[in-house]
């Protein structure tokens, strides 16, 4: 049987949304406004991981196996919710975009790189709340079956 709890991934958008906002109401060019911002790119990293943990539990409720789900690229796991309505195709070629955007987080720290990463943060708040909504709505209420 499987919960899916999305408390975490909740939690994560609001803190997202937070720092977003004190990032946007600190002077410009301040070591706040800096904070704020290094906050924003660690805060969509750990968003996102949330997010391929919880799609990756929610596609084992559709008979995708654990193991296989590990190796599956990312962009793979988008298709795969695609396939089963926990994400509309639109909401996938944005997470592509996100995805990509996340994957450079490790090689670019610089302001042309933030400046990409701020742009893409309130779409990407609105995809989290509306993935959060669907994966409560289909797989949150109650117990639900695990296929192996």
């Amino acid at each position: 049987m499987l919960f899916l709890n999305v408390d975490h991934l909740r939690r994560c958008m609001q803190t997202l949304d937070s720092s977003l906002t004190l990032y946007q109401q600190a002077p410009a060019g301040s070591i706040n406004q800096e904070v704020f911002r290094n906050a924003i790119i660690k805060g969509y990293e750990l968003t996102q991981e949330t997010t391929f943990k919880l799609l990756k539990k929610a596609l084992k409720v559709y008979g995708h196996g654990g193991q296989k789900l590990e190796a599956t690229f990312a962009k793979d796991i988008l298709r795969l919710a695609a396939v089963h309505d926990l994400m509309s195709s639109e909401e996938v070629e944005r997470w592509f975009r996100y995805r990509d955007n996340r994957n450079n987080t490790a090689h670019d720290y610089g302001e042309q790189f933030a400046s990409e990463t701020l742009a893409l943060i309130p779409d990407f708040l609105r995809d989290i709340a509306t993935l959060a909504n669907t994966l409560e709505q289909k797989l949150g209420k109650e117990e639900v079956n695990v296929s192996h």
